[in-house]
């Protein structure tokens, strides 16, 4: 059976930064254990058979439209479990702590070239309706 789980411990977010890293290739391992320990940073892990085999962070904030919302700024699979519905139960559980949490909504930016990706969220539910920008400073 899997169960999910707030990531509090330092222990158990240097236990995630693996899995993470399979998002962020070009983070440094510590780059990353650092950030999860930002205080307005949640990170959740889902374990199967003991094993750790997703992890999404998430912020909350008020942006767009001046809502409340849960900002999904992390969510991954280890590779080898892809496909097996720990992301849709990992997206459950953040959809449902925000709405614990007094959001109005939960949203994301993805890569423009991550169509698999946009095609999981669009079978969510999920609307596209504009980009993120930015530059380099």
């Amino acid at each position: 059976m899997a169960t999910t789980r707030e990531l509090t411990a330092a222990a158990a977010r240097r236990d995630a930064v693996p899995l993470l890293r399979q998002l962020w290739t070009d983070r440094d391992p510590d780059a990353v254990l650092e950030w999860t320990g930002d205080d307005d940073y949640r990170l959740f892990g889902r374990f199967a058979g003991g094993d750790l085999v997703a992890a999404a962070g998430v912020q909350v904030q008020s942006l767009l439209h001046h809502r409340r919302g849960a900002w999904l700024l992390d969510l991954v699979v280890d590779e080898p479990r892809r496909g097996d519905g720990h992301g849709a139960a990992m997206l459950d559980f953040v959809e449902s702590w925000a709405a614990d949490e007094g959001c109005e909504y939960v949203a994301l930016a993805s890569p423009l070239g991550k169509t698999g990706v946009h095609d999981f969220y669009d079978r969510r539910g999920y609307d596209r309706w504009g980009y993120v920008v930015e530059t380099d400073l």
